[in-house]
């Protein structure tokens, strides 16, 4: 039996329920700075909740995946979000779940486009950074604090994703 998934464009109506869509195109925005400067404003809900709470920022360097993916596990974090912007403008996969009855229910796949990233909602099931064609780096915002923050799961049997 196959099990692929085939990823999509990634849209704010599409993504919704996982988290929130970022980039500029389409955000409310304003110029500051006396007008040298455009703020794109509040383009994610940041969440931080449990003991010791804090917002983290970094920045990861993530190796390139060779395509098809064979998708073997999920996380997802019950204490915070976890937002994703490219610091250059290639594209990645973004790969997220429904809660099942046991689990992760079946992946959805999503390749964004030049100038997007995403924030999973907290406890939304998803994939690891995923960068296609290139490494890249990425600027990271999550939650920083006491518990563990981090669930895994492993598919008894991997996903094939593709994109078109």
């Amino acid at each position: 039996m196959s099990r692929t998934i085939t990823a999509r464009p990634l849209t704010h109506e599409a993504f919704t329920v996982f988290g929130d869509v970022i980039e500029a195109e389409g955000a409310e925005n304003f110029p500051i700075n006396d007008g040298k400067c455009i703020r794109y404003h509040d383009l994610a809900n940041v969440e931080a909740a449990g003991p010791n709470a804090r917002v983290l920022i970094s920045i990861f360097r993530g190796n390139a995946y060779e395509l098809p993916l064979k998708l073997t596990h999920v996380e997802r974090h019950p204490f915070g979000s976890q937002a994703f912007y490219p610091l250059a403008n290639k594209p990645f996969l973004v790969i997220v779940c429904h809660d099942g009855e046991d689990g992760p229910g079946e992946p959805e796949a999503f390749i964004t486009s030049a100038g997007q990233g995403v924030n999973y909602a907290r406890n939304t099931w998803h994939a690891v950074l995923t960068p296609i064609g290139a490494d890249q780096d990425f600027f990271v915002v999550d939650r920083g604090g006491d518990g563990s923050n981090l669930e895994e799961f492993t598919f008894a049997e991997p996903w094939e994703i593709i994109v078109p």
